[in-house]
């Protein structure tokens, strides 16, 4: 993956995926050009076959601080829908993605920062990390899929204190809460981070794609008995596989 970017970095290394925000100074803030850039290295990535996992991230002291405010209330009402239809876009581009998307929180994800952590299928934070969902200080609501995928993580009453109060929450209470995976110190983190991403990397891929696919219908609205007749479906579609024959028989073979 070689494209140049303006306001983000990407690389490809050992199966793992990994963009990352790259506007420190405005603390990854994300303006029109940032979002496009993004949207085009999601969907470079989602469709490569070395990527098993992928990783979003941020440089220096943010994860990304939301939308760029100085270019956000300028927008008229053509470049508003615009930018809330391509972020729309951008958050079902990790969320449909085939493979996991991991975010890896190393600081402030607020706005729409926390809506693509929440789009992502893992949330992995540094101890120093805060987030939340501040719009109602601007008199706004989360236009990402904020509110509704917030309380699909922890339920509506925690749901609401967040998008209530608008507060910054840290990184050890959303573990509690259920939305954070693992926080690890910060010195560490970038390490934490990648072992993690590689252990998935050593699950095949197959299998990995269709957990994701199940865990995802789980929350659709078709009958209970359709989604265990799928996952039925699903692993008689693997079993009968060539990758998951081999995988029992060296299982076999090793006891």
């Amino acid at each position: 993956m070689k494209k140049a970017y303006k306001h983000i970095k990407t690389d490809i290394s050992d199966k793992v995926a990994t963009l990352c925000f790259n506007r420190p100074e405005q603390l990854n803030a994300m303006n029109r050009e940032m979002m496009d850039e993004i949207i085009d290295a999601i969907e470079t990535i989602n469709t490569d076959d070395e990527v098993h996992v992928a990783i979003i991230t941020g440089e220096g002291r943010a994860f990304m601080a939301g939308a760029d405010i100085k270019e956000y209330g300028s927008q008229t009402e053509a470049q508003f829908k615009s930018f809330q239809d391509r972020g729309i876009k951008l958050y079902e581009a990790i969320e449909n993605a085939p493979q996991p998307w991991i975010a890896a929180v190393n600081g402030f994800a607020l706005g729409g920062g926390f809506e693509i952590a929440l789009s992502c299928d893992m949330i992995l934070a540094a101890e120093t990390a805060k987030m939340g969902l501040p719009e109602v200080f601007l008199s706004l609501v989360p236009g990402g899929g904020g509110t509704q995928r917030l309380i699909q993580r922890i339920g509506i009453n925690r749901a609401k204190e967040m998008l209530f109060t608008g507060g910054q929450y840290t990184a050890n209470q959303l573990f509690d809460w259920g939305i954070v995976n693992h926080v690890y110190k910060q010195d560490d983190f970038v390490s934490e981070v990648t072992g993690f991403a590689q252990k998935l990397t050593r699950r095949p891929l197959g299998a990995l794609k269709e957990l994701k696919r199940l865990a995802h219908l789980s929350l659709s609205p078709r009958p209970f008995n359709e989604k265990i007749e799928e996952e039925g479906n699903t692993v008689s579609r693997l079993f009968h596989g060539t990758e998951a024959k081999k995988a029992i028989q060296d299982f076999i073979d090793k006891t």
